[in-house]
């Protein structure tokens, strides 16, 4: 018997010495690549650069998450190569350039394409994993309907899917809160809406009355640098926000051509979750699945980090990704 284990165990040993094997190469860096006529910039990050890519598009418009990333991929790195990308106007792709035509979702979603065919080709693969929280759901979306075949899955996080619905319903909600509590003041400024928003004030009132609702307050001391974030934010981006708004996912995109994960906030009223659960019952897809985060509001990546990680480690990715 122990000359019988004793062989292939002086096999394995051999094959050991005289093979070892390869440790993981990481890639830790940042590009700036020429998409669409500009240098847009993106970080890749990975504890094994040969494993499946993950492109992540953040929210906003114009909301970098670039310096608080690892909050939210630490352990996706050991998984996924990671790939943060600043869309054009925002974070240090700003820095480097600003964009030379006007700001259009259809010029977005280009962006994202050549992202996606930039990535595919650096890396020598067929396809990648792609995640898209708020307004990245957007772009999200338009790359799963017109171009499944280069996605393992999509994962849309507090997804944007029929804003001017939801901002209706937000509104509603709000004034009902406002008539049970006789908050005359609160009535007054939200009868003066207009949906899709006319200015940055509008939107500035409807975020404060809704951060209320939702406990979490706009401090008195706070009040002027918000009004002046809003500000900037919307002079920038209004005419792209009101665009976005007038889209309709929810009726326009029926099929999906590729597994799908929705990871939708069970408090999130911002991209409100009751419009997210009604069109994911709705959506046909190849795969479908719907994770609720119970403790999250709409920033998830924020609020739930680690079950956001666990979830696409545990059960998007040996759900869709293929043995070989």
């Amino acid at each position: 018997m122990k000359l019988k284990f004793a062989i292939p165990l002086f096999h394995f040993f051999f094959i050991i010495l005289t093979h070892p094997l390869k440790a993981a190469i990481g890639i830790d860096t940042t590009e700036a690549i020429e998409i669409g006529g500009i240098k847009q910039y993106v970080s890749i990050k990975g504890k094994d650069k040969t494993k499946p890519l993950l492109l992540f598009l953040h929210g906003g418009p114009g909301e970098s998450v670039m310096n608080t990333a690892e909050k939210f991929t630490s352990r996706l790195q050991e998984n996924f190569v990671v790939v943060q990308w600043d869309q054009r106007e925002t974070g240090k792709t700003l820095e480097l350039n600003a964009s030379t035509v006007p700001l259009t979702v259809s010029l977005f979603e280009k962006d994202t394409y050549n992202v996606i065919k930039f990535l595919l080709t650096q890396f020598g693969h067929q396809k990648l994993y792609l995640a898209g929280h708020s307004w990245g759901t957007i772009l999200g979306f338009y790359i799963a309907d017109k171009y499944p075949e280069l996605l393992y899955a999509y994962i849309p996080i507090s997804p944007v899917l029929n804003q001017i619905k939801t901002e209706n319903i937000i509104i509603d909600t709000l004034k009902k809160d406002a008539i049970k509590k006789n908050n005359t003041v609160e009535l007054r400024e939200l009868s003066l809406l207009h949906i899709p928003f006319k200015n940055w004030e509008q939107l500035y009132i409807s975020r404060k009355w809704l951060f209320a609702y939702t406990g979490h307050p706009i401090p008195d001391s706070d009040t002027t640098a918000v009004k002046e974030f809003v500000k900037t934010l919307g002079t920038r981006w209004q005419p792209v926000w009101n665009e976005m708004a007038q889209l309709n996912i929810e009726k326009n995109i029926t099929t999906i051509k590729c597994p799908i994960y929705f990871c939708i906030g069970r408090k999130d009223y911002q991209t409100h979750f009751s419009v997210s659960e009604q069109y994911f019952k709705q959506l046909k897809a190849t795969q479908k699945k719907l994770i609720w985060f119970e403790k999250a509001g709409h920033d998830i990546p924020a609020t739930e980090p680690d079950f956001l990680q666990k979830t696409i480690i545990e059960t998007v990715f040996p759900e869709t990704f293929p043995l070989k």
